[in-house]
């Protein structure tokens, strides 16, 4: 068995390829393999499938491609593989070898081949990780969002091994081949410039100085024509390098650079796992600066064990490649920001042949920061000015220094940087010099007054912690427990700081296990403790950043560590710190420019695990406060939404003890209210989890079953194991009236489940003890649904009584939305009863009561029994015309549901194909998702 993503994305067997059936299975499955071994959550497959606008019923299209990639794995004995797809939780892992997926074999030849001391051997070593190659990467998927920036990143990865093939070829003189290889890949990717520039040298080098020329002259053009551009450096080096016919092979040393300060094969660093060397910057033939025999380097030694980062090495080499270019990485604390640098500053010291600065501006240190004049007269000292001839004041030492970067090809990196009024004075004035900063703030005004260009750095992926891990402890180490060590990278969330402290602690007991201590991290009491060790670790490094935040962040941030959800908003924000949205807002964009929280979409946030571990810690007794307020925040939203999306569908119940709302929204219709119900649907289910393992149950099952309009329109959405939770806290408060509400919906998603012997026994109790607690709307909901039951078990004498005393009950109460639900099923059971005069009646009073904009999928619903009791008295024209309208009322609403059963029964009667295309086209979008 094999997974492929390197071309068409299939599997295959010992009898061929699994029939994986449509483009979006194919995607699921990508994003599945993407994170091998990984757990992903649900929210993660929708963006990988849908992106940024997923149908209603997403949740419920993933489960029937999970269902059927899990049958068809099955078929295939994918267990004797060790394949195996699992449900954990909300998420979803995929278990298989890593020998099995072709990515992971091409990573490893790769691998392989950089460590191989003979050229011959690296060529084969590449040939054989190229020949993987099938096609475009993930073939066959919808290729947006995550799965398109994947499919770019292998991509970048193929281009990059095509590169080192042709270096490895033009090690061993034969650079014919080399120019074969990427003249291929350069004319399928003609604006990528480093390709251009080493099919040139290759050409060159093979004596075919015309044809080098004629494609410098070729991508110039096209550059020009597409882009508005000029030649980058790498290419503009290679064709100064042929005009001043510089040495061809056996006349550059070995592994050096070309006179005109092009890497051998003018090649990105990122790609390639680092091991390249990128571009300096250009500086013009006839210019020859000034500087020193030994040019000065203040840079600490290169970090040792550093791992992955290849497309944010890739990212800074762009970065780095404009005028007077300012680079400026950013990311939370632990992240590796330095290391980063560094890694990129080291790569070709060639490319800054005039020397490279560094200073530590300490901006979120205890020891505070150095100042400015200090800083400047260690630069200027470098640089070979005479100590008594450094200015004194730190305007005139920075012109100094401007002034004698001006015509220098330099580096200068300023680490730690607190804001971009430090990074200002700094700046050197050469248009060739590159400035590199590393900061934990966003510094928006350096990005606006320098035009300084942030590469953004997250947390490295699994299979890189894993490897930087190995880098301390050894690989022997790694593999005799690969899940644990996977399980470690996953517990430190991906923070390369947690992953060196774990490390290091490990280290210096051979005698611990990999998996003792995932099970000490898996402690969320203890695990900030266990990641820290000496005077370095991750709440060391956190509160370096806390101590630089106003008082209004701090306690938003420590209220926020409370938050059982893993989203937030403004006003969940509002509601913890006992604020107004407005002022959540700004404590949010402070936080977010500390990078303590990340926002993932407009308006909406999220916490690094770790963070909220520390979090949590600033402010632990108020806890048990913070959690009752966010609970009735949501409690008081989701009655508002409720009440949006069904206007006087659900009485409004006793609120919980102690209730206290803050920071409600109000939603502008039906459609917003139901989308903030989906959106937040995993986050009112954390809630709810949290509010019964503090013993909040009157808070748990309110939240669960005020969701109840999603309930409805998502029916098949998995509900259960959240309603039997509400069940147990109503049953746990002894309240008859929610526990008769619960019962009620529950019952009916077991029906629409088809488990309808289980909700048999749950609905019949259900209607006498909400007589019991005087709940009579809740005595007709519930005589309604288990009417449905009993007429699906044949008893249709009984369900036609219990639906008309549900009726009766409603009418009694003056409550039309419930008459108009009972009314619905009546009809529906009288037409079942063959009694369609009765059925005709039952709908037109139903329709009576409500107005022309009640819920379109009961209109659509009534609609459709009136046409059908129309049909059975012989009144084809008026039945087929009511059918029409419940199906495109329906199809209007994207009540996908009721328009297959309206158009089914249209073409009971009428073979128009214009109600087979539109019945096709519901189908699909009920079945695929869209």
């Amino acid at each position: 068995m094999e997974f492929r993503l390197l071309g068409t994305v299939s599997v295959d067997t010992r009898t061929g390829p699994l029939p994986l059936g449509p483009a979006k299975r194919r995607s699921l499955l990508a994003a599945l393999l993407l994170s091998a071994n990984t757990p992903v959550p649900v929210a993660r497959l929708t963006d990988s499938l849908w992106g940024e606008e997923p149908p209603p019923r997403a949740r419920g299209v993933i489960q029937g491609h999970v269902s059927r990639l899990r049958a068809l794995l099955t078929g295939a004995e994918a267990q004797a593989y060790g394949v195996e797809l699992v449900t954990l939780g909300d998420a979803y892992v995929l278990r298989v070898p890593e020998t099995l997926l072709d990515y992971q074999r091409f990573e490893e030849l790769l691998m392989l081949a950089r460590q191989q001391r003979s050229a011959a051997d690296t060529v084969r070593m590449l040939d054989d990780a190229l020949s993987l190659w099938q096609g475009p990467a993930l073939g066959g998927t919808f290729t947006e969002g995550p799965l398109q920036a994947a499919a770019h990143t292998l991509e970048e990865s193929r281009l990059a091994t095509v590169e080192e093939l042709a270096r490895a070829y033009a090690d061993l003189g034969e650079h014919h081949r080399a120019a074969s290889v990427l003249r291929a890949e350069a004319v399928a990717h003609p604006m990528r410039e480093s390709l251009a520039a080493a099919l040139i040298l290759a050409l060159y080098r093979a004596g075919r100085q015309s044809e080098a020329l004629d494609w410098f002259h070729r991508t110039r053009r096209l550059l020009a024509d597409e882009l508005g551009i000029d030649p980058g450096h790498e290419l503009a080096d290679a064709y100064a390098l042929i005009l001043r016919g510089g040495p061809r092979p056996g006349a550059a040393p070995a592994g050096g650079t070309d006179a005109a300060g092009a890497s051998r094969a003018g090649t990105d660093p990122a790609e390639g796992a680092g091991t390249t060397a990128p571009p300096g910057p250009r500086v013009p033939a006839a210019h020859n600066p000034s500087a020193a025999p030994h040019p000065t380097d203040l840079l600490p030694r290169a970090p040792r064990g550093f791992h992955g980062r290849n497309a944010e090495l890739a990212a800074l080499t762009r970065a780095a490649a404009g005028e007077a270019p300012v680079c400026l990485v950013t990311g939370p604390a632990g992240v590796g920001k330095t290391s980063l640098a560094l890694q990129w500053a080291h790569h070709n010291p060639a490319a800054f042949p005039d020397g490279r600065l560094f200073a530590d501006l300490r901006g979120f240190s205890e020891t505070g920061e150095p100042a400015l004049i200090d800083v400047l007269r260690e630069f200027l000292l470098a640089l070979g000015v005479a100590p008594r001839r450094v200015p004194e004041s730190v305007s005139a030492a920075a012109a100094l220094f401007r002034s004698l970067t001006d015509r220098r090809r330099l580096l200068v990196v300023l680490d730690n940087a607190r804001d971009s009024a430090t990074v200002r004075a700094l700046l050197p004035g050469g248009t060739d010099c590159v400035t590199l900063v590393t900061s934990r703030n966003r510094l928006e005004g350096l990005i606006a007054s320098d035009a300084a260009r942030p590469v953004p750095l997250g947390i490295l992926e699994p299979q890189d912690g894993t490897a930087l891990l190995a880098g301390v402890l050894g690989e022997e180490r790694i593999l005799a427990e690969p899940v644990a060590a996977r399980r470690l990278a996953e517990l430190c969330g991906g923070l390369p700081l947690a992953l060196r402290v774990t490390a290091a602690r490990l280290a210096g007991r051979p005698q611990w296990t990999l998996a003792g201590l995932a099970d000490e991290l898996a402690d969320e009491r203890g695990r900030l403790t266990f990641l820290d060790v000496d005077d370095t670790g991750v709440s060391a490094a956190l509160r370096l950043t806390v101590q630089q935040l106003p008082a209004d962040a701090v306690r938003q941030l420590a209220r926020l560590g409370h938050h059982p959800g893993g989203h937030f908003d403004p006003y969940t924000c509002a509601a913890l710190a006992g604020t107004d949205p407005a002022a959540a807002a700004a404590a949010l964009e402070r936080l977010g420019s500390a990078h303590l929280v990340t926002e993932t979409a407009p308006g909406r946030w999220v916490l690094h695990d770790l963070v909220r571990l520390y979090a949590r810690g600033l402010d632990p007794a108020s806890g048990a406060e913070a959690l009752v307020d966010v609970l009735d925040h949501y409690i008081a939203t989701a009655l508002a939404a409720a009440d949006t999306a069904e206007p006087g569908g659900e009485p409004c119940f006793v609120l919980p003890e102690g209730y206290r709302p803050a920071a409600v929204r109000d939603f502008a219709d039906r459609a917003a209210a139901m989308h903030w119900l989906a959106t937040e649907r995993d986050d009112l289910a954390r809630a709810a989890v949290a509010a019964r393992g503090a013993g909040l149950h009157d808070r748990a099952w309110r939240i669960i079953l005020l969701q109840w309009p999603q309930v409805v329109w998502r029916v098949r959405d998995s509900w259960a194991p959240l309603l039997e939770l509400a069940l147990d806290s109503a049953r746990a408060k002894q309240d008859l009236y929610a526990e008769s509400r619960v019962l009620n919906l529950l019952g009916w998603v077991l029906t629409e489940e088809g488990r309808t012997a289980e909700a048999l026994t749950l609905l019949e109790r259900s209607p006498g003890l909400a007589q019991q607690a005087g709940d009579r709307l809740g005595e007709a909901t519930a005589l309604i649904n288990l009417a449905v039951v009993q007429a699906g078990q044949g008893e249709l004498d009984r369900a036609l009584e219990g639906c008309g005393r549900a009726v009766v009950l409603a009418r009694e109460e003056e409550d039309r939305h419930t008459e108009m639900l009972a009314l619905q099923h009546l009809a529906r059971l009288q037409l079942s009863a063959h009694r369609p005069g009765d059925a005709l009646g039952s709908a037109r009073t139903a329709l009576a009561l409500g107005p022309e904009h009640e819920e379109a999928a009961r209109r659509s619903l009534l609609l459709a029994v009136s046409g059908e009791a129309r049909l059975a008295l012989g009144e084809e024209d008026e039945g087929i015309l009511l059918l029409d309208r419940a199906a495109e009322e329906a199809e209007h609403a994207g009540y996908d549901e009721g328009a297959v059963r309206a158009l089914e029964a249209l073409l009971r009667v009428s073979a128009r194909a214009e109600y087979r295309t539109r019945h096709a086209l519901a189908l699909r979008r009920l079945t695929d998702g869209g």
